[in-house]
């Protein structure tokens, strides 16, 4: 079986490798779309665009391709990984560029994993929401 190809996600690969990284040897796959359930709870607590729950890895990629059409990411640091019983939280920042004005985008994030048997199985999104909607809303 060929492996799937991601190369219309590249614009947030900042991101997919940060998160991948993070996880470490807790997941199995190499890109961040291998190390999601099939039933992912994807849920993002801020109203910017992205549903506030998103079920399943096939809704979750459509809603990253959106993402990619609008904004590019340079890069993603700062990570900082708190191992839990049963996955882990972590905090980081992306940076990039919103394609359709040129405006910077950085922001940070917290987010909390929950993760059964080797895959990410539910998802919880906290980012500077303001930071966000200033990017989205700065003319060229």
């Amino acid at each position: 079986m060929s492996k799937p190809n991601y190369a219309a996600y590249e614009p947030a690969d900042p991101y997919f490798n940060l998160v991948r990284r993070a996880l470490g040897d807790l997941v199995d796959g190499e890109h961040f779309f291998d190390i999601v359930d099939d039933h992912v709870i994807y849920e993002v607590l801020y109203d910017l665009g992205w549903p506030r729950i998103i079920k399943g890895r096939a809704d979750l990629m459509a809603a990253f391709r959106g993402y990619v059409d609008n904004i590019a990411l340079q890069s993603a640091d700062k990570l900082i990984t708190h191992k839990t019983d049963d996955g882990c939280v972590i905090e980081y920042e992306v940076h990039g560029t919103i394609l359709a004005t040129g405006a910077k985008y950085n922001n940070r994030f917290c987010s909390i994993i929950k993760i059964e048997d080797r895959k990410i199985t539910h998802w919880r999104d906290y980012m500077d929401s303001l930071a966000a909607w200033n990017a989205m809303t700065k003319k060229k």
